[in-house]
């Protein structure tokens, strides 16, 4: 795909993770906290700030700083990575949250974790040949 596509890309994903950052923040708390697995070791409220915090820094950061744009998109893609394990626990614990009030609805969502892995690392750069190819003599990876 383009440059230009990737840049969207990267727009995009910055954009929805400072919104829900905010939201973490103000008036869907109560929905992140119950996200928030009942045997995670930090408080749940102040997990759920910490983890706002960080989605609006790592957002505002892939929009702002596109120079930085690979170093950004790996940190987004651990993110999802780290957070993961909590979509698990609200599946595994029949948490409602969000309108997934149903086991199937908890499951189908763990599918989109791991796309939201490779919109960051694409938006990143991550995802990307140059003309020659990584893979043939002389090709490089940026």
């Amino acid at each position: 795909m383009s440059a230009p596509a990737r840049t969207a890309a990267r727009l995009l994903l910055g954009a929805a993770m400072v919104g829900a950052g905010v939201l973490h923040l103000t008036t869907q708390r109560q929905e992140f906290r119950a996200q928030v697995p009942a045997w995670f070791p930090v408080d749940e409220g102040l997990t759920v700030l910490g983890s706002g915090v960080v989605e609006i820094a790592l957002g505002a950061a892939f929009v702002v700083l596109p120079g930085r744009k690979r170093l950004i998109g790996g940190l987004l893609a651990a993110f999802f990575v780290a957070i993961f394990p909590g979509n698990v626990a609200q599946y595994l614990e029949g948490t409602d949250a969000f309108g997934l009030d149903t086991d199937r609805a908890r499951l189908v969502r763990l599918f989109f974790q791991p796309l939201l892995v490779l919109w960051a690392l694409y938006g990143g750069g991550w995802l990307r040949r140059d003309r020659r190819g990584a893979d043939a003599p002389g090709g490089t990876r940026r």
